[in-house]
């Protein structure tokens, strides 16, 4: 299997295997086990690129990437994106996908997930910088805090707690953003900003505590489904091949792209018609449970997607209705396997 602990062996290795490495492009993909990641390595392994996932399995899984580590053009590395690294050989493509992303994880260690942000931003762009590579930063529509506008375009600053539970993902996500321009402005880095509105699908973590994890996870088990609130604040929900699309039409793009772009799906919804969708496609018999809404928990986002449809002709196509088909069987097909009986319609 093609697992390496450091990023210089990695791609040493790519090129002692690969006969045909000079025409092809090396992508780094930070985060790679996890839910977006893995499926992004997947499709750069698939396009013929050397790809090198990086990662340091804290809520990366390396199930994601089981089926890749064989793969002559595929490289896993365990590695830590808060320490730095240095490599060799060119690399053409950075994504930076590497920061917990659910609250329930990223405030385990608020620091930890603070410096993630941070100093992964500082060292993968540093990295971009000596080789001349372009990058992709993932960002986050956490970005706009809880909004006081809607849908939110890129213009908009926010408006965002830095004082409280969930500030070490979104300051250091708005960070990161401040590096990415700094390092455009000073040292002409070809960089490109993703804010990723919410996202799901195949590979999610049935226990990363996000609300599509939770709701089909509960529905599936027959558990009660938790709604935190009244159940009417909002939310917009992408399809993961759609995000992924935006992902890499963004990278692709000939255009001179200084702004960062929204990456989301439009479609809003309540928690409360999320909860019923999930309970009609599972025909489970688990009931609605109201608990206070967290601190800070915002009670509305909706991405507009002007800037990309127009820059990209980029926009998602694939609706709720049909995007939770697969990702509930995928959870379905998980909990099964570990042994959890689930509802008769999955």
């Amino acid at each position: 299997m093609n697992i390496d602990t450091s990023l210089s062996a990695a791609l040493a290795a790519r090129r002692t295997n690969s006969k045909t490495s000079d025409l092809r492009r090396t992508v780094l993909v930070t985060g790679g086990a996890g839910f977006l990641g893995s499926q992004l390595c997947d499709r750069h392994v698939a396009l013929g690129d050397e790809v090198i996932c990086v990662d340091n399995l804290e809520t990366g899984r390396l199930q994601n990437i089981a089926h890749l580590l064989d793969r002559p053009n595929f490289r896993f590395v365990r590695h830590d994106v808060v320490d730095a690294f240095d490599v060799d050989e060119p690399i053409h493509l950075i994504y930076n996908l590497a920061c917990p992303a659910s609250p329930e994880k990223y405030q385990i260690d608020p620091i930890r997930t603070f410096k993630t942000s941070v100093y992964g931003a500082m060292n993968l762009l540093e990295l971009a910088r000596q080789k001349e590579a372009q990058i992709l930063q993932a960002s986050t529509s956490e970005i706009y805090g809880d909004p006081l506008v809607s849908p939110q375009p890129e213009s908009y600053w926010g408006n965002v707690n830095s004082f409280g539970p969930r500030s070490c993902y979104d300051e250091g996500k708005r960070a990161a953003e401040t590096l990415f321009h700094d390092f455009r402005e000073r040292h002409g880095v070809r960089t490109r900003i993703a804010r990723i509105f919410n996202t799901y699908g195949p590979r999610m973590d049935p226990r990363d505590g996000r609300v599509v994890s939770n709701f089909v996870t509960q529905a599936l088990r027959g558990d009660d489904i938790t709604i935190y609130g009244d159940g009417q604040q909002t939310r917009s929900f992408c399809y993961v091949d759609d995000l992924l699309d935006g992902l890499m039409a963004l990278m692709a793009s000939p255009a001179d792209i200084r702004t960062p772009v929204n990456i989301g799906n439009p479609g809003e919804f309540t928690m409360r018609e999320l909860a019923d969708i999930v309970l009609r496609k599972t025909r489970s018999v688990s009931r609605m449970v109201f608990k206070p809404l967290p601190k800070d928990d915002p009670r509305q986002r909706r991405p507009d997607i002007r800037l990309a449809r127009e820059l990209l002709d980029w926009s998602p196509k694939i609706a709720l209705n049909d995007g939770l088909d697969p990702t509930i069987a995928y959870f379905a097909a998980e909990l099964r396997s570990n042994g959890v009986r689930v509802a008769a319609g999955a």
